[in-house]
């Protein structure tokens, strides 16, 4: 993992089950959101951040794993780190850990930084490196051609 792991605790609540009473598959990737956008608005690049600079996180690819089923009104933490990031492109892990340490969910996602103006992915910027709570260093040169 480069840099520092991002925890964020919380409390599944009635609003995240579906009929079979646990966590639904599609509030999964809400959640795990909600956990990306608080590592970045606590490194300074909010959506406040994202509005102004017409410059934010894109998602390329999604793989989940679920393993243990989340129940109502159980509390989880949320554990974000960077897998890797090589030219344009980056590698979000996340894990959702129960409060006995079990494993409920992996979860790895492919991300970009787009511009919105010019409507492409654009290399990482120093702003967006310290969101993620990495360094100049922890970035990987593209290969080249």
């Amino acid at each position: 993992m480069l840099g520092s792991v991002h925890e964020y605790p919380l409390v599944i609540r009635e609003a995240h089950l579906d009929t079979f009473g646990h966590v639904n598959n599609a509030t999964y990737l809400a959640i795990l959101e909600e956990a990306r956008w608080e590592l970045i608005t606590r490194n300074g690049y909010g959506l406040d951040e994202v509005v102004r600079r017409r410059i934010g996180p894109t998602i390329l690819e999604i793989n989940l794993k679920f393993q243990r089923e989340l129940r109502n009104r159980q509390r989880i933490t949320i554990r974000t780190g960077m897998e890797s990031y090589a030219g344009k492109i980056g590698k979000v892990a996340q894990q959702i850990v129960d409060a006995d340490g079990n494993v409920c969910c992996e979860a790895l996602f492919t991300i970009g930084l787009f511009d919105l103006t010019a409507r492409k992915l654009i290399p990482p910027t120093p702003e967006w490196i310290k969101a993620l709570g990495l360094t100049e260093a922890d970035i990987v040169a593209p290969a080249a051609r």
